[in-house]
């Protein structure tokens, strides 16, 4: 008997404590909602050849010396033309964890699926490798941003009569980069990372404008995207990281007993007077608009970047009819009708704005940098991959002495690497150093008066 209720005193026990576990809720990780950023925080761009591109990197640097002028961010390129996750894993220490940062944006995938339908050893080594990128960057404090590999243009690739390829892989890489992508997400979403989407709104806009043109493509290689592919990817980057999409509103308005009020964000408003032909006011803005060099415009209206992202807005309700044109700082910037006036316009795309002008100024010196000083710096880490690679070639043939040789050649050249990585950092903070004395938005006059 005692034997018995000793039997069901432990039985108890136990169902009590799975009924106490059951009862505990699941704690799932959250995934990156939006980056946190502070003065002085560093990002890392680690890829292939996709980023070596220096195109959607640079567009979302262009962001954030503009929308955050007062914000000195460090923000290092890390791609290399060719590369898959071994090859990042390779170059980690120096082009990675040297710059110290707080988010690292990973965009690998497109090589390591070798271009041929999907093959699971291959993705099992793409799979590994990832995780151990993940983990690498985890290990040094930063938070790993998982980016779908890009679009592979099946139609473009067929376009191209001097590239030969498998018509089974062309007609299937895009799907597997699709795959791998969904993995991507996946990860982000059990490790609590950050993701961002680079396949779907490329695809999804190549579709949609193929129904007036066939013909048409962001990626005339098939796989590297154009100036135009390379905005959908940066804005797919302010999209999915949760930043700022709004430059500034302006709405004013004029009270029952003549008074001028204004409600505005992204600045601060002054000096509101009541002219002979209309009011004029001071504006100081927080930040400048999304402006981006000439060969980018096309991509600017595909993805309605200015609208979406760079909103730049002026309401003004109790004018007297009529048409009016808009001075900043003196200069003639548009004639809007005063009902348009209610509704409110929008500058972000006015051209002839000086704040416009400000901010393509800032996008230029940007470009130059990444023309010059950052095309050199991938240059460098573009000869230590192929040392790499030959240096895992010649270690699994150490009878080869043709390997042998070819190595001790390439290990003279990547000497002093760090060292020449360091002085062309040095010579691109100085090239930013110059954007950022001519970020900052100055107090600007807004004048409104009656057109003649």
């Amino acid at each position: 008997m005692r034997k018995l209720l000793l039997s069901l005193t432990l039985l108890a026990m136990v169902n009590g404590h799975l009924a106490a576990q059951e009862a505990e809720p699941v704690q799932f990780a959250k995934p990156l909602a939006q980056l946190e950023l502070q003065d002085g925080d560093s990002i890392v761009f680690l890829g292939d050849s996709i980023t070596h591109q220096r195109l959607y990197t640079q567009y979302v640097e262009d962001y954030f010396y503009t929308r955050f002028p007062e914000m000195r961010l460090k923000i290092h390129n890390s791609g290399v033309g060719g590369a898959r996750a071994w090859d990042a894993l390779q170059r980690f220490d120096d082009d990675v964890a040297a710059y110290k940062p707080k988010y690292v944006t990973v965009l690998l995938g497109m090589n390591d699926g070798t271009y041929v339908p999907y093959h699971d050893e291959t993705f099992q080594t793409y799979r590994q490798d990832m995780i151990n990128v993940v983990d690498r960057i985890q290990d040094i404090g930063a938070t790993p941003i998982l980016m779908a590999p890009t679009m592979f243009d099946a139609r473009a690739a067929r376009l191209n009569p001097r590239r030969k390829r498998d018509p089974n892989s062309t007609a299937l890489y895009n799907s597997v980069l699709a795959y791998y992508g969904t993995w991507c997400q996946e990860i982000a979403t059990e490790r609590g990372l950050g993701f961002v989407d680079m396949w779907s709104p490329l695809n999804q806009i190549t579709f949609n404008r193929r129904k007036t043109d066939p013909n048409f493509t962001l990626i005339a290689d098939a796989v590297h995207p154009g100036a135009a592919g390379q905005v959908v990817m940066a804005t797919a980057m302010i999209d999915n990281l949760g930043l700022p999409r709004r430059v500034s509103n302006i709405k004013i308005s004029k009270a029952a007993n003549g008074d001028w009020a204004a409600k505005v964000t992204g600045g601060e408003i002054s000096e509101i007077k009541e002219t002979e032909d209309g009011i004029s006011f001071q504006w100081e803005a927080d930040s400048l608009p999304w402006v981006l060099p000439e060969e980018a415009a096309q991509g600017v209206r595909l993805t309605r970047l200015g609208h979406r992202l760079s909103g730049e807005m002026l309401e003004v309700h109790g004018l007297k009819p009529g048409k009016y044109d808009l001075l900043i700082d003196g200069q003639k910037v548009g004639t809007y009708d005063w009902t348009a006036l209610g509704r409110h316009i929008e500058l972000q795309g006015n051209a002839k704005t000086p704040q416009y002008q400000q901010a393509l100024a800032v996008a230029m010196k940007n470009k130059e940098r990444n023309e010059t000083v950052i095309g050199e710096l991938r240059k460098e880490w573009l000869g230590f991959q192929r040392y790499a690679r030959t240096r895992r070639s010649a270690e699994a043939a150490p009878d080869n002495e043709q390997l042998q040789k070819q190595l001790k050649v390439q290990e003279a050249g990547v000497e002093g690497i760090v060292e020449r990585s360091a002085k062309l950092t040095a010579d691109a903070t100085a090239l930013e150093d110059e954007i950022f004395e001519m970020n900052t938005p100055p107090k600007r006059e807004y004048v409104l008066k009656l057109a003649n």
